[in-house]
């Protein structure tokens, strides 16, 4: 199915759909389902320090068979108990019982102590030492991502970031600055649409293109996803639907398809934004209206 490799500025290449394990917690279930996963047909396997299961991720891959280099992994520094960079990176290779991870990324560019370019050597050293073949980040802005580039000898090669229809037009800046600089966006919570926010703008197109392909409307949005031109990164604990996430692959959307999801996608945008704005400004009154309340019961005066 053409989940298409996808060429890093690091010269290495990256599976285009990836197994996360953000949600799955440790013990024994993680460890069941990445061996699922790998055995579904994925060869990407995406986890982190503060997840706290990349032992079960490595317990699953040995477990597996596989040979090392049919397995690109990625795992975060996430400055888990105040840890500095050398050290998780050590920790993080010892948990999943590998020399090396294929991708390693801060986790957020408020992990980035003292400063961005202070961290961002730091990593540069972990690819320098062989701890990881490429380097790079996640959940960073279009600022952060100056700020690096800047000062950095090496770029990095991801930024993996919340994308879907109702962030799109907010995540546009990282998108535009991540195309300039040859950096690759990875993709989570891809499937918010119809799992966490139903009921919006996108249910209509995403059901009437999912028809039109015989498909699912969460097949649609990983589609879509892919016609970004991102990695996608997901989960789920059903084989039939990793199955049919993989099958997505061969989806193919035209020009018009998209469009429809975008321009659906931004009208749920603006609809959330007013929602935000109307409870702040709702919460303003209430505070306003407790402290003219309190004034009035203690006999002061605003003026």
């Amino acid at each position: 199915m053409p989940w298409d490799l996808i060429k890093l500025n690091s010269g290495y290449s990256i599976p285009s759909i990836g197994f996360g394990t953000w949600t799955l917690g440790n013990g024994q279930g993680p460890i069941d389902q990445v061996e699922q996963a790998l055995d579904t047909g994925y060869n990407h396997i995406d986890t982190a320090q503060s997840y706290r299961n990349e032992g079960e991720a490595g317990t699953a891959l040995r477990e597996s068979g596989l040979a090392r280099t049919d397995v690109f992994v990625t795992t975060k520094y996430s400055g888990t108990n105040g840890l500095d960079i050398p050290t998780s990176i050590q920790n993080s290779v010892s948990n999943l019982g590998v020399s090396y991870v294929d991708l390693y990324l801060i986790h957020s560019p408020r992990l980035a102590v003292p400063d961005i370019p202070t961290a961002w050597a730091q990593m540069e050293k972990v690819k320098e030492d062989g701890l990881a073949k490429s380097i790079g980040v996640s959940n960073f802005d279009a600022k952060d991502l100056e700020i690096l580039i800047n000062s950095a000898k090496i770029k990095p090669a991801v930024n993996q970031i919340l994308l879907h229809p109702y962030v799109y037009q907010q995540q546009l800046p990282i998108l535009n600055f991540a195309a300039e600089h040859n950096i690759v966006i990875e993709a989570y919570s891809a499937l918010i649409p119809v799992t966490k926010q139903p009921g919006g703008p996108l249910d209509a197109p995403l059901n009437a293109i999912a028809t039109k392909f015989g498909a699912t409307p969460d097949q649609i949005l990983l589609a879509w996803t892919k016609a970004k031109g991102a990695v996608v990164v997901t989960t789920s604990s059903k084989k039939t639907r990793l199955q049919g996430y993989l099958a997505a692959g061969d989806i193919e959307l035209s020009k018009d398809d998209i469009a429809a999801i975008d321009a659906a996608g931004a009208l749920g945008e603006k609809r959330m934004h007013a929602k935000v704005t109307l409870r702040k400004l709702a919460i303003g009154a209430l505070v306003g209206a407790a402290a003219l309340g309190a004034c009035s019961y203690f006999n002061l005066s605003l003026l």
